[in-house]
C-alpha cells in the first residue's frame, strides 16, 4: 500500500502556508482582483500531488505565481497608472445622501446590493451618508453627515466639560452675593465699620 499521500499532503500543507503567507495577509473578501486570481490558481496546484502529480513541481509553480503577484503590487506602488489598470478605483456610489445611479450601472452594482453592504455595517437611512464609495475589493466605504455621526467618548467629555462650565457661570453671580449676606450676618466686625448693626440681627428691640 502506498502511503506517500501522507507526507505529501503534509508537505502541502506546509508549503502551501507559507505561500500564503508570503503572498500577504489579506482575507478573501479584501483581496483585489490580481489576489484572488493567484490564491485560486495556487489552490488548484496544491491539490495536483494527490492526483500523481510532482509535488516539487507544484511548488515550485506556485512560488513563481506569488513572485509575479509581488512584483505587480510593487508596479502598483511605482505607477498609479498601473495600479488602476490591475487593482482599479474606488467609485462614488452615494453623494451627499443622493444615490449616484450612472456609477452603480457601469459597475453592475445593484441597490439592493448596496444596502445589503450598509446594512451589515449598520446604516439604517441612506440620506445620513455624505459620501459612499465602493472600494476595489467590492467593500463598500462610507462617511456618515455631520449630524448622523455617533457621538465619540472624546466629544462626550468635552460636552461634559461645557456644561459644567456653563453651570458654574450661572453660579456665579448669586454665590458671593449669598456668601456676603452671610458674612454681613455673622460678622460684627462690619458694624463698627458701618455704625449701625446689621438687619435682622440682633432683633430690633435689642438694637
Amino acid at each position: 500500500m502506498d502511503l506517500s499521500w501522507i507526507w505529501k499532503a503534509i508537505i502541502i500543507v506546509l508549503g502551501g502556508t507559507a505561500l500564503l503567507r508570503i503572498a500577504g495577509r489579506k482575507s478573501i473578501s479584501q483581496m483585489t482582483l490580481a489576489q484572488t486570481v493567484i490564491m485560486i490558481g495556487i489552490g488548484s496546484l496544491l491539490i495536483q500531488p494527490l492526483a500523481g502529480k510532482s509535488i516539487w513541481t507544484t511548488l515550485g509553480v506556485g512560488t513563481v505565481l506569488v513572485i509575479t503577484l509581488f512584483f505587480m503590487e510593487m508596479a502598483q506602488v511605482k505607477s498609479d497608472t498601473i495600479e488602476k489598470l490591475i487593482t482599479g478605483k474606488s467609485k462614488v456610489i452615494i453623494e451627499n445622501g443622493q444615490i449616484n445611479e450612472k456609477n452603480l450601472r457601469k459597475l453592475r452594482f445593484t441597490v439592493d446590493q448596496m444596502e445589503m453592504n450598509l446594512r451589515q455595517q449598520n446604516v439604517t437611512r441612506i440620506s445620513d451618508i455624505e459620501y459612499a464609495t465602493l472600494e476595489p475589493n467590492g467593500q463598500v466605504g462610507y462617511t456618515l453627515k455631520q449630524e448622523a455621526q455617533p457621538v465619540t467618548y472624546k466629544q462626550f467629555q468635552a460636552l461634559q466639560q461645557d456644561i459644567q462650565q456653563i453651570k458654574d457661570l450661572l453660579l456665579l453671580p448669586t454665590i458671593p452675593q449669598q456668601q456676603s449676606q452671610s458674612g454681613n450676618s455673622q460678622n460684627l466686625f462690619t458694624e463698627v465699620d458701618r455704625n449701625a448693626h446689621n438687619e435682622d440681627v440682633p432683633p430690633k428691640h435689642l438694637q
